[in-house]
């Protein structure tokens, strides 16, 4: 008995440590899946914004005499003018796309997109960013779209805690089914629910 009395605190101990940690993520979850599942629609209102800016002539320079086992990733220098330019935050290690007449960043985003195109010929850069608005960019998150690796690990994080969330309330249902009659027929539906409309309903 006092057995049984250990581990029932402990389950009920670790369902509300899990359901603490993935309460506010879990309602932006389930919020984000219903609006998912209507995009087509709620309707979006893309706003886009350009500027442009020259290039000094040091930094032409130097871009010109990088050798061509360099120009995978982004330069140093190019990094750095690019971020006090045009306010921008990247990696360091940011691919890019070196032709004889441009260099190209892609600069996706949750919610949006963005890019860089620089003209070698005359040296201007054109910096173009692309806002869908707080949906696009809350569905973005729940998908992980390029959204980063620290949002990627979050991902993971929030994960294992709603497992341990529903594996404690599962075993704590077992605990007081004895009490509930109907415990396990709402359980057995909510398995069976899904499995028949994806059966019989789905194409």
């Amino acid at each position: 008995m006092r057995r049984k009395a250990f581990w029932t605190k402990q389950l009920h101990q670790w369902h509300w440590i899990s359901s603490a940690i993935c309460l506010i993520a879990m309602i932006l979850f389930s919020v984000t899946g219903i609006t998912l599942n209507h995009a087509a629609e709620i309707s979006a209102k893309p706003q886009s914004m350009s500027t442009t800016a020259a290039l000094p002539p040091g930094l032409q320079q130097q871009l010109s005499a990088l050798p061509v086992e360099a120009r995978a990733t982004l330069p140093p220098p190019l990094h750095d003018w690019l971020r006090n330019t045009f306010d921008l935050r990247m990696s360091r290690n940011q691919a890019i796309e070196w032709t004889e007449d441009e260099i190209y960043l892609s600069l996706p985003r949750p919610g949006g997109d963005a890019w860089v195109s620089i003209r070698l010929d005359d040296a201007e850069a054109e910096y173009q960013r692309t806002d869908r608005g707080w949906i696009s960019y809350l569905n973005d998150l729940h998908k992980g779209r390029n959204a980063g690796v620290v949002w990627s690990w979050f991902i993971d994080i929030f994960a294992v805690a709603t497992l341990l969330f529903c594996i404690t309330g599962l075993l704590l249902l077992q605990v007081h089914s004895k009490h509930r009659r109907s415990t396990w027929p709402i359980v057995i539906g909510g398995f069976f629910i899904p499995l028949l409309i994806a059966l019989f309903f789905m194409h």
